[in-house]
């Protein structure tokens, strides 16, 4: 070991590579300053913690997929025709709705709040798709996810439960892919 290394306690000591003429490398070549060891120690350090915030955000969103609301009866949805919609309040009368029934016979329901500005958005039963008018944004009608314009994220999705006599009840709330899981529980 060198020690001049030790001697300064500012330097690292370059170990992995075989040195045979200690005179031929600078003093720059065997040493890291402080700073580029700092620098590189807060880089790898953050970039473990981000991927590990990854993973436990990942675990969190598996365990949590939406939030429970009190269960309310959708008046008018036993009478929807196949590839209609209905449009409700849920949870409150300040969240706008829709329910939609497919031509499988099949239920689903968004949020009408869009998730970029929180314009109301209108389905359009054509392309089967949800418009926003505020800045030309769409969502496709069977997952609730972003196809088109400013919009990152999906519509929220209202979780369902089907009940006695064609019954349709709003259960709560979750992001587009993560409904089916709370309704699982429910």
């Amino acid at each position: 070991m060198n020690p001049t290394a030790l001697h300064k306690g500012t330097s690292i000591l370059e170990t992995d590579r075989k040195v045979e003429d200690k005179d031929s490398i600078s003093e720059e070549e065997l040493h890291i300053s402080r700073r580029t060891f700092c620098n590189e120690l807060l880089l790898i350090s953050t970039g473990i913690m981000l991927g590990a915030g990854a993973v436990a955000g990942e675990t969190v969103n598996a365990q949590e997929p939406g939030v429970s609301y009190p269960p309310v009866k959708i008046d008018g949805a036993e009478r929807l025709i196949l590839g209609s919609s209905l449009y409700f309040e849920y949870p409150t009368r300040n969240d706008p709705a829709v329910l939609l029934r497919s031509n499988e016979g099949e239920y689903t329901a968004f949020s009408r709040k869009c998730s970029h500005a929180g314009c109301s958005v209108q389905f359009d039963a054509g392309p089967k798709c949800f418009r926003c008018p505020c800045h030309k944004g769409m969502f496709d009608a069977r997952s609730g996810y972003a196809i088109y314009g400013p919009p990152q994220r999906p519509l929220d999705q209202i979780v369902l439960q089907m009940r006695s006599g064609g019954e349709v009840w709003a259960m709560g709330k979750s992001m587009g892919r993560n409904a089916d899981k709370i309704a699982q529980k429910s």
